[in-house]
């Protein structure tokens, strides 16, 4: 009995209760099976392109056994966007606990981010391209996708704690508008961060991704490419604009 074959039992509940554990385990399998083989479509054809017949047949599998895995594409889609999502966290989350100083920790994680993105450049453009059409994200992709963020707050965090941040030249006053979308995001998510400093945090990481997305859509091409030094500076720049000591 074959991999397929037994999952498919599996799910028509043939086998025995005692086998829970093992199949269990081959249905991860099969599911991690489905996944690869959709990135390597993504790489192929793109998010919009993508084809559960087409993964299935790849895999020697009957369209209607995936469908058990995957009722949707939209639901495969989702699945490839939480896990780049939570693999892009990861990343960043452990090169921020590799230093100690806030802005060392800055700079190590803004190019892990980097590395990451430059590794899976199809996985980045699932996440940060352009919208999928017909596809809308469902809730959960909603705190795999804070991850990032989150671990750039806290970075910012330690540095607020530790007083190694300031001003580090005269700043426009917030507008009220933008006040208020800070105090919210704040009072949510960064209490111990003023609404000032968290603003410039606003502008470093949407310029980071910004950065990313010109870099791995080749348009730093005869100007910036390789784009390591301009990257190295942006970022050593984005931590005295927020503040970062």
């Amino acid at each position: 009995m074959n991999l397929f074959t037994a999952l498919i039992r599996d799910t028509l509940g043939v086998m025995p209760a005692a086998h829970r554990t093992a199949r269990e385990r081959a249905r991860a399998e099969v599911t991690a099976a489905i996944k690869d083989e959709a990135r390597t479509q993504l790489a192929k054809v793109g998010a919009e392109a993508l084809s559960l017949r087409a993964v299935a047949r790849q895999l020697g599998m009957v369209s209607s056994a995936l469908y058990r895995y995957f009722p949707r594409k939209d639901d495969l889609l989702t699945a490839l966007i939480v896990d780049a999502y939570n693999s892009l966290g990861t990343t960043a989350e452990a090169a921020a606990g590799t230093e100690t100083h806030p802005r060392a920790r800055w700079q190590a994680t803004c190019h892990a981010i980097r590395a990451w993105a430059r590794a899976n450049p199809h996985e980045y453009s699932l996440i940060f391209g352009s919208p999928i059409p017909g596809y809308a994200a469902p809730v959960d992709t909603i705190t795999p996708a804070s991850r990032v963020p989150l671990a750039l707050i806290a970075v910012v965090t330690a540095a607020v704690e530790q007083d190694l941040i300031s001003s580090p030249h005269p700043q426009p006053a917030l507008t009220a508008p933008l006040e208020a979308q800070a105090a919210d995001v704040g009072a949510r998510f960064a209490p111990g961060i003023p609404a000032p400093v968290l603003a410039r945090l606003f502008v470093a990481w949407t310029q980071l991704f910004g950065m990313l997305s010109f870099e791995l859509t080749g348009q730093f091409a005869n100007s910036l490419e390789p784009a390591d030094a301009f990257f190295g500076y942006a970022v050593d720049d984005m931590a005295t604009f927020v503040g970062l000591h």
